[in-house]
């Protein structure tokens, strides 16, 4: 089968596509034939062996798909082949034709739901639901910023909170990014390249702030969060790509929690709950992944120049 293999830490360039045997599944396990494979900015830090988190060498790259079952091992209960799953982890690794999973990392893929959609659940939305619910601990009725929208996070974010019944707020930095935003569900929507967006943000809550923001890019916006953020309220880091001082005071002064969040840290209940209420949410249309491209699977260093590209919007999945 085809593969995309690193052998080496580097730039998008290290990314081969390469024929290497197909996987086996053991005990326990099964293998699905990927029609989608999502992309992730983890992926790059992982390629590029940011924090010495680097993998194994070589390597396959990826954690999200969703396809088919092709075989099952023994002891496999509850799923057979030609069953539409989506990924979450794999065993082998995500950009091939084919991954092999533990059972507990399939979940059933509605009908109505497209292979590409399925692509972009387990870590975009999955990181989205761990932040907004078991870190932020949003409820009904109380006001949300997403601090980047219109990535596929935020647009997770977006719909999560709308259907818990929060206000939402969202911000993007292009036009097309903050009509995408509204389209998915956020009350109001602000421009983040604007000098004075945050003055509207106030406006928007009579300038109390907000109860909760998802912040996707901490070391740009992380001291600007604690201005809007209300008293009592949290902030929840997703993102960050660097450095920034901050005034410990503003935290003090609002009575706020700064909560940093990663998806690997999420016990095995949560995960449990996570994906129980993100295949509801598949299954009632509430959760609607926006899929911005389709790459072939030999394109998978164009794919991790994009979705690392500023203004980026949307999922980029890759076609095995």
């Amino acid at each position: 089968m085809k593969a995309i293999r690193v052998s080496e830490y580097g730039g998008p360039a290290v990314l081969k596509l390469e024929e290497v045997p197909a996987p086996q599944p053991g005990p326990g396990q099964v293998v699905v034939r990927n029609h989608a494979i999502g992309v992730n900015p983890v992926d790059t830090y992982l390629r590029a062996n940011v924090d010495n988190r680097g993998p194994k060498l070589p390597y396959t790259p990826g954690s999200d798909a969703a396809g088919v079952v092709e075989a099952v091992g023994a002891g496999v209960t509850g799923l057979g082949k030609g069953d539409r799953v989506y990924v979450g982890g794999t065993v082998s690794g995500a950009y091939a034709e084919l991954s092999l999973c533990e059972q507990g990392q399939l979940h059933p893929l509605p009908a109505n739901v497209t292979f590409a959609q399925g692509a972009a659940m387990n870590v975009p939305y999955g990181t989205a639901y761990h932040a907004l619910v078991d870190r932020g601990r949003a409820e009904a009725g109380e006001t949300v910023l997403v601090h980047g929208a219109s990535g596929g996070v935020g647009i997770g974010a977006v719909q999560l909170a709308r259907a818990r019944g929060c206000t939402v707020i969202g911000t993007a930095g292009t036009e097309r990014g903050r009509r995408l935003v509204l389209e998915q569900g956020a009350h109001h929507v602000l421009d983040h390249t604007a000098p004075s967006y945050l003055d509207g943000l106030l406006g928007l809550t009579g300038g109390r702030g907000v109860d909760l923001v998802l912040e996707m890019l901490a070391n740009v916006n992380l001291q600007k969060d604690l201005g809007i953020v209300a008293l009592g309220g949290r902030i929840v880091v997703i993102g960050n790509r660097g450095t920034i001082e901050i005034n410990p005071r503003g935290a003090m002064n609002k009575n706020c929690a700064i909560l940093g969040m990663a998806l690997y840290h999420a016990s095995p209940k949560q995960l449990v709950g996570i994906h129980a209420a993100l295949v509801e949410g598949l299954h009632n249309g509430t959760l609607r992944p926006a899929i911005a491209q389709e790459l072939p699977l030999k394109d998978a260093p164009r794919s991790h120049e994009a979705v690392m590209e500023a203004g980026h919007h949307g999922k980029i999945v890759l076609i095995p």
